[in-house]
């Protein structure tokens, strides 16, 4: 077995919990893509063409007002997937219309921090899921944790001040991401809230003033991590640890490499591009 064979599995979390012999049938299908900030990557109410598994990217899944308003429902890093309707079945478009064939975005899927991930096509992932009750327990695992993501972000939007939904939001973020500069704009961090850039702007400031973040022009760098947990509500452990669970679920059940132990195995990198699966490319649709 080779050690790319391993770096491939290692790099999203989601791949490295599928079994050896399903990987077999699901490696042939990844890409390697690009995924530029700013980027998107699926919008709702459109037919879903691809599923992602971010590795170095951070992406935000957006839901959308009739009016334009956005508010972010949930973060995908590395631990996880964009594209979970994919094998749930087709659904309808938003005009109520049959989309037969067909599975539709629910969410938009937005890259707030550029960086690289996997690409499969979403029927790819669907076959998948039927052929293999192993494949189908891991996603739906995983989906599961993403819709008690929704939910708790639903209920901290309604019920906690902006000032704790802000240190939520940059938790979140800096969590799926190796470094504390988080790059992104005041306006665009009120519309992932969906409240008003003031509140974002004198929250803000609470939190330069207090040394916990810098805030820089398109870009705020946390200085105190510690500082910024404290003033965050309960929401971020209750999230935090609902992933936590997910991941020593999939450490426990990922089966022997071939007399290759786990812990090892994920210490395995690709530098750069290389050794990357064939057929991929950096193209984004």
């Amino acid at each position: 077995m080779s050690s790319s064979f391993l770096s491939h599995r290692e790099k999203n979390q989601l791949l490295a919990a599928i079994s050896i012999d399903d990987w077999g049938h699901i490696e042939s299908h990844l890409e390697w893509v690009e995924m530029p900030a700013g980027s998107t990557l699926q919008e709702a109410g459109y037919s879903l063409r691809h599923v992602y598994f971010p590795v170095t990217a951070v992406v935000s899944l957006v839901s959308t007002m009739l009016d334009g308003a956005t508010v972010e429902v949930a973060v995908v890093g590395s631990e996880g997937m964009v594209g979970v309707d994919a094998f749930m079945g087709s659904s309808s478009a938003n005009n109520g219309t049959p989309a037969t064939g067909t599975v539709m975005a629910q969410n938009s899927a937005m890259v707030v921090r550029g960086g690289y991930g996997y690409r499969m096509r979403a029927q790819a992932i669907a076959h998948q899921a039927k052929r293999s009750e192993q494949v189908m327990h891991q996603l739906l695992n995983y989906t599961r944790t993403l819709f008690f993501h929704m939910s708790q972000t639903s209920a901290c939007n309604r019920h906690h001040s902006i000032d704790q939904q802000l240190a939520r939001w940059m938790l979140a973020h800096l969590e799926r991401q190796p470094d504390n500069q988080l790059h992104i704009t005041q306006e665009r961090i009120a519309s992932m809230l969906g409240v008003r850039r003031e509140g974002v702007t004198t929250g803000t400031l609470r939190l330069q003033k207090a040394g916990v973040i810098r805030n820089g022009r398109g870009q705020i760098s946390v200085l105190d991590r510690a500082g910024l947990e404290a003033r965050t509500c309960e929401c971020h452990d209750v999230i935090r640890s609902a992933y936590e669970r997910l991941k020593n679920d999939a450490v426990l059940q990922a089966p022997l490499m071939q007399g290759i132990e786990f812990d090892q195995a994920i210490q395995t990198r690709v530098p750069g591009r290389a050794g990357t699966p064939s057929g991929a490319d950096s193209s984004m649709h």
